[in-house]
């Protein structure tokens, strides 16, 4: 841990994100020197994780949510971002409990294609936002050591829109090549981009995205909760060994 005349060094901070209580709680109930801080909307949690300072926020369900909550992390001194949180899953093959770790994002339901741009494109913007390399590496290596799972990397969809048909997950997966869909995480990567912020977002399949999707999420909300935990942690320990 970075220090300064025995106390933590806040000028450089690991930012992570988590839509619901539920994807931040286990990492919340560990963080030592805790301070919070209330900003319009949101609170940002300020501490030690695994010797590593950090600002932990819940920070709500949707882009708008997102993007604002990301704003707030990086004005209060954030130099890096994880999202950790679920998703459905859109991939063939994928099942409840695996692990996606973004290649890049894409807004999924902006649609301007009657103006000629392609689906998913935001004028004025790319039609994608990459991921951070690094944090990628450390986040697969951290997600290959949760056992029972398959770990990938892959396009994550993001829109205002719960998925939960085969019909719309076959849509996502054909049209954008997506792996997983959720509600947050390119909002998450447009601010982190415009900022040049380093950014990556790792999601644990808590469905489908299938006419199962409701029963699933609700059943297997706690184990993708542990999962997340585990990989973040995994993340830090490799930050803190300079990995």
């Amino acid at each position: 841990m970075t220090q300064v005349m025995g106390a933590v060094d806040w000028a450089a901070m690991l930012a992570i994100i988590g839509a619901m209580d539920e994807e931040i709680e286990l990492l919340l109930a560990e963080l030592r020197e805790r301070e919070d801080l209330t900003r319009p909307g949101v609170t940002l949690h300020r501490g030690v994780l695994d010797g590593v300072p950090v600002l932990l926020t819940r920070g709500g369900i949707g882009k708008v949510n997102a993007a604002m909550t990301t704003t707030h992390l990086l004005t209060a001194g954030a130099t890096r971002v994880i999202f950790t949180g679920v998703a459905g899953g859109v991939q063939p093959g994928l099942r409840v409990g695996d692990i996606v770790v973004s290649t890049d994002l894409v807004q999924h339901d902006v649609d301007v294609t009657a103006l000629g741009y392609e689906p998913g494109t935001v004028p004025g913007e790319p039609p994608a936002w990459p991921a951070d390399e690094r944090l990628r590496a450390l986040a697969l290596a951290a997600a290959g050591e949760v056992k029972g799972v398959r770990v990938l990397e892959g396009r994550v969809a993001s829109g205002d829109q719960f998925v939960a048909s085969r019909e719309g997950a076959q849509r996502l997966h054909d049209l954008f090549g997506a792996a997983c869909a959720e509600m947050e995480g390119a909002a998450v990567a447009q601010v982190c981009a415009k900022a040049g912020v380093p950014f990556v977002v790792i999601r644990s399949v808590s469905d489908t995205a299938d006419h199962d999707a409701q029963v699933d999420y609700r059943s297997f909300m706690p184990l993708v909760a542990r999962h997340a935990k585990q990989v973040v942690r995994g993340m830090l320990a490799r930050l803190t060994a300079g990995a």
